[in-house]
């Protein structure tokens, strides 16, 4: 136990440069990697807490920091005064501003929905496509368009030359075939007329190829996805257990419309637990940042990796920044606000 102070003392005396002015109490938001996270007691990582020490030591702050849990619990704890800082990808969302006390923005970035992948999601859609009475319309009115245009040309270059029913029907079946998939119609007919009416097939089977696809296009997009499948909107969301961390602009989306009352909201402790969380149906999605979730991917094993995928992403892009408490000095504040900005010139921690 004696070790265990021991080392943590001297984390403390590490993160407290000696410096005039009072020591800032600096909270970090823990288990959001990459931006920050606490590996161990008293030993910080990530973007956001690199940024903060480069400004610390450029302005020769003396600084103490502690860990907090959720962004709600970190957002009050400056609002109150229990901390002066803090230090995280804190998003600058439209619902904090006049709360809260933001510094200078030092990176734009969006939201991701983390799913589990799911092969036969696609081909089911299509499946269900296929079926579509729209496009069984289309295929019957296409192939009747044909099948009058073959008559055309059968009767024109056929009927009549005394061959027996079954080599007629042979020569029909062949006229069908060539006009409605193109190849072998400069040696069907011969006559004028034959060329007209092999003309007015290739206009046909153009428009008619272009309503296919475009029925089939039209459907997939309008079915609601799959079980397992990628979402295309937010509101794809309704009816899922999605996990969020407590506090975060990702958990107020959840309870705006409209999605307020549609989803299960799943507690997500850290970014880190995503994975696991997913993997073991604990919840359907998991909605964060989109910088945090691949981070999380990354350091998946590669099996975990393959189940599962990116939905939505960079969606709802916003600032991000650290959050002052009200009573830091003013001309701390435009300080760290222009260290920010010398360090976002100069290229900030990656």
């Amino acid at each position: 136990m004696g070790h265990h102070w021991l080392a943590l003392l001297g984390s403390l005396l590490l993160a407290a440069p000696a410096g005039a002015g009072p020591v800032l109490q600096v909270g970090v938001l823990d288990g959001s990697p990459p931006c920050s996270e606490q590996r161990q007691s008293g030993h910080w990582q990530g973007r956001a807490v690199e940024l903060w020490q480069q400004l610390a030591t450029r302005e020769n702050l003396a600084y103490r920091l502690s860990a907090y849990g959720s962004v709600g619990a970190l957002l009050e704890a400056s609002r109150d005064g229990r901390i002066d800082v803090g230090v995280g990808c804190l998003t600058v969302a439209p619902d904090r501003i006049g709360r809260y006390r933001f510094s200078l923005p030092f990176q734009e970035a969006g939201l991701a929905v983390l799913v589990q992948g799911n092969r036969l999601a696609a081909g089911a859609s299509l499946l269900r496509a296929l079926v579509n009475p729209q496009l069984l319309r289309v295929l019957t009115g296409y192939l009747l368009a044909i099948a009058l245009l073959s008559w055309l040309v059968w009767r024109d270059e056929h009927s009549g030359d005394g061959a027996g029913r079954r080599e007629q029907l042979r020569r029909y079946a062949l006229v069908f075939q060539v006009l409605a998939t193109g190849p072998g119609t400069n040696v069907i007919v011969t006559r004028t007329r034959g060329h007209g009416v092999v003309l007015l097939s290739w206009l046909v089977r153009i428009i008619g190829a272009s309503l296919i696809v475009s029925t089939i296009t039209l459907d997939v997009l309008q079915q609601p996805p799959a079980a397992g499948g990628q979402p295309r909107s937010l509101d794809d969301l309704a009816g899922l257990r999605v996990a969020v961390r407590p506090g975060s602009v990702s958990a107020q989306l959840l309870h705006e419309p409209p999605l307020a009352g549609q989803v299960t909201i799943v507690t997500l402790p850290t970014v880190g637990d995503a994975v696991p969380l997913l993997l073991s149906n604990r919840a359907d999605a998991v909605l964060a940042d989109e910088q945090q979730l691949r981070h999380a991917l990354a350091q998946a094993q590669a099996w975990q990796r393959a189940r599962l995928q990116l939905a939505l992403q960079d969606t709802h892009p916003e600032s991000q920044a650290f959050v002052y408490s009200p009573a830091l000095p003013a001309d701390l504040a435009l300080r760290l606000d222009r260290a920010i900005g010398q360090a976002k010139r100069e290229g900030l921690p990656r």
